[in-house]
């Protein structure tokens, strides 16, 4: 199954392949949004390309899953390798102001772990910058070696420069200014660096997910057309959907709604980009779907008001629509547990299910979390999900697991499904 910009695979019926107008790593000069963001301002004038898009969604047997709900999947896990997950999405848009603004090399901040620090560095080292990366640790272990482990290995392998800090550094300054602190050092030595905010969530990457909408928007068409009237089996796969999806239109179900196929998509929210791009796009686009943002940081209020923070930067002068609120795109649910990127025995087990069930590997921070509320939720309330079909954004992360492995073995068992062949 192949899938990449300008694919010319067509073993999809009513597939919409999007075709860039540059190759891929190169940058895009005259960047058009779909045509139901174009009333927004401002709009990003250019785009790289950076990752292997569209991505395919398909079917999902999760197990546990209610009577009466059907699940399908995004597989935004599927971007790429090392720029695997959603914010390669963002950087694309991000990337290209930073060679359009003249910097000379990326800042950016995140956990010990983070993905979106890793998929910064790779995309930095793609198109030409140093990154340099702050990242945030525990006190018994910022003066050490960091090591190699998952996300660190890629950050170490591509060069990234790693500025350590602890945890309680990190909650006392705060992110944003401990970036201006690196940047005023850089500048000091000579550098033009370009800051790129935690989770690269701002107005800008936003524009990364806006995006996205058209992808859904396409897949959503296709499948319903495939449909006919009937069950789409179980097999059924869209690789490309990038049509685009009218202002107006009716609600889940509605088949004058562009994506009518979905009546929900879900997906985890630790920065607030993704989902508020998610929830912005498909309100524009007329989709009416049910957007639920499981918080795997913070609290549903905290993402409320980050969100809308995010759309003022998209409704600035020059816009010709009215800014809607955030309340009113999407409801957010707690799913953080004990804490960000503290995983609970029983939410291992939920990948750990998922991923022998169907071959779906979640990870541990986000979409495992995001997952495993929702399963929750689900069974709590079964009635209210009854009828839904509910569209899952998998936001990537697989690197992430590997720094769970104790956990994990605690969980499987030693030796569990592992024996010693005898040779002949």
């Amino acid at each position: 199954m192949a899938h990449g910009r300008g694919s010319g695979d067509q073993r999809t019926a009513g597939a919409n392949f999007i075709v860039a107008n540059a190759p891929f790593l190169e940058m895009d000069p005259s960047y058009t949004p779909p045509e139901w963001a174009k009333g927004l301002a401002p709009i990003p004038p250019e785009r790289y390309n950076l990752a292997m898009l569209p991505t395919p969604v398909h079917r999902w047997a999760l197990p546990g899953l209610p009577p009466g709900v059907e699940m399908w999947i995004k597989r935004d896990d599927l971007t790429g390798i090392q720029l695997s997950g959603n914010k390669v999405r963002k950087l694309e848009f991000l990337m290209a102001a930073a060679k359009r603004g003249g910097h000379d090399c990326i800042i950016t901040i995140g956990g010990v772990q983070s993905n979106h620090a890793r998929a910064t560095a790779v995309a930095a080292r793609y198109v030409g910058f140093p990154c340099h990366l702050i990242l945030r640790m525990s006190r018994t272990e910022v003066d050490a070696d960091p090591g190699l482990t998952g996300n660190l290995l890629v950050d170490r392998l591509v060069g990234a420069t790693i500025h350590k800090v602890t945890k309680e550094e990190y909650v006392a300054t705060g992110s944003a200014a401990l970036l201006a602190q690196l940047a005023a050092q850089l500048t000091a030595a000579g550098h033009n660096p370009y800051v790129i905010p935690v989770g690269g969530s701002n107005a800008l990457g936003t524009w990364g997910y806006l995006q996205a909408t058209e992808e859904i928007v396409g897949q959503g068409r296709a499948l319903l057309a495939q449909s006919s009237g009937s069950s789409v089996g179980v097999g059924s796969v869209v690789v490309g959907g990038g049509g685009g999806g009218g202002g107006g239109g009716g609600g889940s179900g509605d088949p004058a709604s562009p994506t009518a196929f979905f009546t929900d998509v879900a997906m985890a929210c630790g920065s607030g980009g993704t989902s508020a791009g998610l929830a912005l796009g498909l309100h524009l686009a007329g989709a009416r779907a049910r957007v639920t943002a499981y918080a795997v940081c913070d609290d549903p209020r905290y993402f409320y008001e980050f969100s809308n923070h995010l759309l003022e930067g998209l409704y600035k002068e020059g816009c010709t629509g009215v800014k809607p609120r955030s309340e009113d795109l999407m409801r957010v649910v707690h799913a953080k547990g004990e804490g960000y990127a503290l995983s609970r025995q029983e939410e291992l087990a939920t990948t750990q299910e998922v991923a022998a069930a169907t071959g779906v590997v979640l990870d541990p921070v986000y979409s495992g979390k995001a997952v495993h509320a929702m399963l929750a939720e689900m069974r709590a309330d079964p009635g209210a999900w009854d009828g839904r079909r509910v569209l899952f954004v998998h936001t990537g992360g697989l690197l992430g697991m590997y720094d769970k492995s104790n956990q994990l073995l605690e969980l499987m068992g030693a030796g569990q499904g592992v024996q010693r062949m005898v040779v002949a």
